[in-house]
């Protein structure tokens, strides 16, 4: 009579890009960033599918922020492609292919108006 392999499976939790949009903004909220918006670019952009857009107290909140976004994706296997502008922490940009996070000081976050330039997109609910 043969042995039965028992293959333990590792539980995994593989998040969408939509769920690990919320989930940064969770981050950022529980950070104390304002102004946190998800925006769903999907069919609106051929660059990504969501934008995450918050606004930071300093740049080293700002920068922290980036850092607990940056280590929750390698978590969940959303490699990051790009990051610019952590060294000054006014707008950093952490590019996750079908996430792009926008954390911003509030100049720049008023100067650059993100939510106006894709006025067409749904806005997501953030859950608690």
């Amino acid at each position: 009579m043969a042995k039965k392999k028992t293959i333990a499976k590792r539980k995994t939790t593989a998040l969408t890009a939509k769920k690990f949009a919320l989930e940064a903004a969770k981050i950022a909220l529980e950070r104390h960033c304002t102004d946190v918006v998800v925006l769903d670019l999907t069919g609106k952009s051929p660059a990504t599918d969501y934008f995450l857009i918050a606004t930071g107290t300093s740049n080293r909140q700002t920068c922290s922020v980036a850092d607990e976004i940056m280590e929750m994706g390698k978590k969940h296997n959303f490699r990051i492609f790009g990051r610019a502008g952590y060294e000054q922490g006014k707008w950093v940009l952490l590019d996750f292919v079908d996430v792009v996070v926008h954390l911003f000081d509030k100049e720049f976050r008023q100067y650059y108006d993100l939510e106006l330039l894709w006025g067409d997109a749904k806005k997501l609910k953030i859950e608690d």
